[in-house]
Order: C-alpha cells, then sequence, then structure tokens
C-alpha cells in the first residue's frame, strides 16, 4: 500500500504524523511511504532521516495525496486540503468532528474513509490513540497556566508552589480522566493546592490513592463547582466524552465569581470545549481576556513540544497503521475492534453517534 504523510498546515503545528522509525517499519512490511518535503523538519526530522529510513519525498501535499490511498496526518484537515480529499482516500488522524460543523460536512463531500484517532476505543473503554496526547496536553496545561499567572502576562501575580509562610496556589481541574491526572500531578508537584472533580466515584477513589496528599478529590457537580472557581487561580477543563461535544461546567455568568486574573485553560477546547466563553485559540495568539479572566484554548498544545509529542503519537499509532496497509480497510476494522471505533464518516455517511448527537 502507498501512505502518504502530507505536512500538517494548521498555525504552529510543528508536530508530523510519523517518525522515521515508522516509516521503517512500514517498509520492512513492503509498503510505499511518502513524505512531504520538510513535513518532519519542526518535529527535529529531517528528510534525509527519512530517506533512510526508506521514504520518498514528495514536493507537494498534492503530490502525496494524488499518490497515496491511505493518509496518515496530526491534525484535522483545513479548507485548503479539503480539495485533495477524493473517495478512495482512508484519512486517519485526529478529526475532532463534534466541534465543527463545518470540517463534518466538507469529509462527507469528500465520500473519504474518515478514522479519528480520538475515537478508537479499546474494549476496557480507554483511547490508546488519544492518550498520548492528552498526557502531553495534561502536563502543559499547568506550564501554561503558571506562566499565565504571572503579572506581566496579566495574570493574578500568584506562584502556583508559593514559598515558605505564604498561601501556595489553588489549582482546579475539572475532569479526572488522563488529563486530569497528569494536570493534577505537575500541579501538586509544583507544589500547588489541587482539586480534581470529577462524576465517576470509582475514578475519584482511584485518584486518591494515587495522587500526591496535596490533592483533593470532589464529586463534580454545579454546587462544587461554583463553590470553588471564587478562589481558584487555575481552572483546567479537562472533561471528555469520546467523540461527543465537551458539556458545558463553567458557564458565561459564573465568571463573575472568579477574581481578576485567574486563568482558565481549556483542554477540551477541540471537543467544543467545557468553559462556555472558550474559543479556539493558537499558539501565535493563545489568550483572550473576559470580565478580566485569561482564557488559554489553545487547540494543539502538543503542538508546541512536537519532538517529544510525534515519537510519542507514532508509537501509539504505528500498529494501527501497519493494520490498515497489511490487512487493507475492510479487514481491519472487521479484525480491531478497536480500529472499527474510530470509523466516523464512511462513503460520505457519518456513522459515530457523538457526531450525530452534535449536530
Amino acid at each position: 500500500m502507498i501512505v502518504g504523510i502530507p505536512k500538517e498546515i494548521k498555525n504552529h503545528e510543528y508536530r508530523v504524523a510519523i517518525s522515521p522509525s515508522g516509516v521503517l517499519a512500514l517498509k520492512k512490511h513492503g509498503h510505499e511511504v511518502l513524505i512531504e518535503n520538510n513535513a518532519g523538519l519542526g518535529a527535529g526530522f529531517s528528510n534525509e532521516a527519512y530517506l533512510q529510513a526508506g521514504a520518498s519525498i514528495k514536493e507537494s501535499a498534492k503530490d502525496i495525496f494524488e499518490a497515496a490511498s491511505l493518509i496518515i496526518k496530526v491534525k484535522e484537515p483545513l479548507p485548503e486540503e479539503y480539495t485533495l480529499i477524493k473517495a478512495h482516500h482512508t484519512v486517519f488522524t485526529y478529526f475532532h468532528f463534534a466541534a465543527s460543523e463545518s470540517l463534518t460536512k466538507a469529509m462527507i463531500s469528500t465520500h473519504a474513509t474518515c478514522i479519528a484517532y480520538e475515537t478508537v476505543t479499546n474494549n476496557d473503554g480507554s483511547l490508546p490513540l488519544l492518550i498520548p496526547m492528552s498526557e502531553i496536553a495534561g502536563r502543559m496545561a499547568v506550564q501554561a497556566g503558571a506562566k499565565y499567572l504571572e503579572r506581566p502576562m496579566g495574570g493574578k501575580g500568584v506562584l502556583l508552589g508559593g514559598v515558605a509562610g505564604v498561601n501556595k496556589g489553588k489549582v482546579l481541574i475539572l475532569g479526572g480522566g488522563v488529563v486530569g491526572t497528569e494536570a493534577a500531578k505537575m500541579a501538586a508537584g509544583l507544589g500547588a493546592q489541587v482539586i480534581v472533580m470529577d462524576v465517576n466515584i470509582q475514578r475519584l477513589r482511584y485518584l486518591e490513592e494515587i495522587l500526591p496528599k496535596n490533592v483533593i478529590t470532589l464529586y463534580s457537580n454545579e454546587l462544587n463547582i461554583q463553590n470553588h472557581i471564587t478562589d481558584s487561580d487555575l481552572i483546567i477543563g479537562a472533561v471528555l466524552i469520546a467523540g461527543a461535544k465537551a458539556p458545558t461546567l463553567i458557564t458565561h455568568s459564573m465568571l463573575a465569581k472568579m477574581q481578576a486574573g485567574t486563568v482558565l485553560v481549556d483542554v477540551a477546547v477541540d471537543q467544543g470545549g467545557c468553559i462556555e466563553t472558550c474559543k479556539p485559540t493558537t499558539h501565535e495568539n493563545p489568550i483572550f481576556t473576559v470580565n478580566g479572566i485569561i482564557h488559554y484554548c489553545v487547540a494543539n498544545m502538543p503542538g508546541a513540544v512536537p519532538v517529544t509529542s510525534t515519537e510519542a503519537l507514532t508509537n501509539a499509532t504505528i500498529p494501527y497503521i501497519l493494520q490498515l496497509a497489511n490487512l487493507g480497510l475492510e479487514e481491519a476494522v472487521v479484525k480491531n475492534s478497536a480500529l472499527n471505533k474510530g470509523l466516523n464518516i464512511v462513503n460520505g455517511t457519518v456513522i459515530h453517534e457523538g457526531i450525530k448527537k452534535a449536530f
């Protein structure tokens, strides 16, 4: 099979969909791999590294899409890529369809097969292709929040870990999944006061056991959220419903309860966000302010650490890419139930329930 990897064109997206190690694995199984010129530079991989692994370099995305049948990407296609996608393509990437009706309609019109990393689901409900990027985003949420809490950045001027004799910063995390857990670890490691909220009691019991003692777990309900946003310095939205739009947990009116300079980091932004005033931002212009509250809503946070995230993504995706290439689409999704759940749009029809409900 011919596998194509175009260069990512989203604002400040430095990741590439596959590392040279992934190319080598595909070549050993007899597949042809096409990489767009300089697609890996942002992640530290030169054309020469890909050539040594056995890939061929193509000058443009158009060349990639014209020659390949399996397209591997990191982020969702942008409008300038829509016309390149044809019915014979299988596109494997983070789509997050529930956050964009325009993207959904565009992919329906191509009649291509769209497999979303974020809905590939194991029998235990875990999301193997979302986990590595969620780990990174959770850790980065605390880094970003800590930076924008600094007074020159417009924040409250609070150091999350504090110092002896001074109150520590308070971090409220909404959601106890992978993002929330990693954010809690980072915030706790800095010495902050940390509260993690979730609606899953079993998950809260687990977190109570594994997280440091400066992390408190609380059941997530409107009253608890309202009570704790009043004095939180950093609030992280980490809620995920696989393939569906994130629920709104913080409304516009609730901002009035927060102190000026509070920082909101909505990691759920690529699924529509769990903060009503959230809108997607970029690494170039990452924040905006509403009622004195700083919003950090970058939709591709791991793109800022592409060396780490490209390797982590390849490690997770390569077994599935190999199955698609070795077996072909139809056999692969029959033999691998997790991959089958990744099917979002097939031949112009939406088949994922989360997308249907979103629109």
